[in-house]
């Protein structure tokens, strides 16, 4: 079961590579390690690859809306493209 666990710089510094394992693994899914009592990190696991991977690309899927009357295939301009007529620089 992950938990979360709080745990001082000194001993981080001294355990610092089991916990490592352990967050790998997801034996924990947190760790806070503190310093004179206060937190100053906050260590959790990375995603996994296929959720990562699905965060990134489409996260604004769903926020847009097309509305019915508009053809996004439809030209936008009336005029034609500089390249179209052969002008590279203006």
């Amino acid at each position: 079961m992950p938990t979360t666990q709080t745990i001082s710089a000194s001993e981080f510094k001294a355990k610092c590579l089991n916990i490592l394992d352990r967050l790998a693994s997801h034996e924990l899914d947190r760790v806070v390690i503190t310093k004179r009592g206060q937190a100053v990190a906050v260590l959790t696991p990375p995603d996994h690859q296929a959720d990562a991977v699905r965060n990134i690309h489409g996260f604004m899927r769903g926020s847009v809306i097309i509305a019915d009357d508009v053809d996004l295939t439809e030209p936008v301009l009336d005029e034609p493209l500089d390249a179209e007529l052969g002008i590279l620089h203006r």
